[in-house]
């Protein structure tokens, strides 16, 4: 977070920016941006979530954090206090994926207390672009999450208020599902819409992504991966993360969509 002073505000006057994490000091992609990985503590033990934190905290970008209410899902994990309490002990920034309802009321309060991405469904809020804003007010990136039975397309309109577009490769409510091969030709509108709009906007996936799944999710142009059972089903989850990172870099390698940098973006 950096603090700017503009005039002819009053003296004094400070304005946050919400700044991006650096690059991935893990990834040895230098194409269009580094792949990410983001371990989502959903398959974690959540009687020790702060050394299942520390367990892929060198070798990971973000600790992937699922709020569920058990009403626009049907589950309920966790909330805004234990977001806190992880903030303390977690090294790594956290990455908020809101299934709730009423995110346009909750939303911002997951940045005010210090998470760097949160990520809210297009099917709950009631008002998406006051709720970004406010999100990116506070400090964080926003994100804007599609289930699989939404049309990507009803996003574009939004592409120009978001820094992540979320793209469900389960229904989302549990962690462990298989991989829902549909979403591969939505994902890659996804990433013609981006380029078309000349955002820089992260295209990341989430649900069954494994090392059977990731390569096939990178070739259709995403490059934030969400995993958990993979990651935390692993007897050695660090490893798991790097190999994860490896096989989506050698698919983002050779995929047609990253062979033309998105402006504002390095090529």
């Amino acid at each position: 977070m950096v603090e700017l002073s503009i005039e002819p505000y009053p003296s004094g006057t400070t304005f946050l920016i919400p700044r991006s994490p650096a690059p991935s000091p893990h990834s040895t992609l230098g194409l269009i941006m580094a792949v990410q990985i983001s371990p989502s503590i959903l398959s974690a033990d959540f009687a020790r979530l702060a050394d299942e934190a520390a367990a892929i905290a060198a070798v990971a970008d973000w600790l992937h954090v699922d709020v569920m209410d058990n009403h626009f899902v049907p589950n309920l994990t966790l909330g805004l206090p234990v977001v806190e309490s992880l903030l303390k002990h977690a090294t790594l920034p956290l990455d908020c994926h809101l299934m709730i309802e009423e995110p346009d009321r909750w939303a911002p309060g997951y940045a005010e207390a210090g998470a760097r991405n949160v990520t809210i469904h297009v099917e709950a809020a009631q008002s998406p672009v006051r709720t970004l804003r406010a999100i990116r007010a506070a400090g964080a990136r926003c994100g804007l999450a599609v289930n699989p039975g939404t049309p990507v397309e009803s996003c574009e309109d939004l592409l120009s208020e978001v820094d992540m577009l979320l793209l469900m490769t389960v229904e989302p409510g549990f962690g462990g599902q298989h991989f829902l091969d549909m979403v591969l030709p939505k994902l890659r509108r996804a990433r013609s819409l981006v380029a078309e709009h000349g955002t820089a906007v992260w295209l990341q996936v989430d649900g069954g992504v494994s090392e059977e799944t990731i390569e096939r999710c990178a070739e259709a142009g995403a490059d934030v991966f969400v995993a958990g059972s993979a990651v935390y089903g692993s007897e050695d989850p660090a490893r798991a993360v790097q190999a994860l990172r490896a096989q989506a870099e050698r698919a983002t390698a050779h995929a047609a969509w990253a062979a033309h940098p998105q402006p504002g973006l390095p090529g």
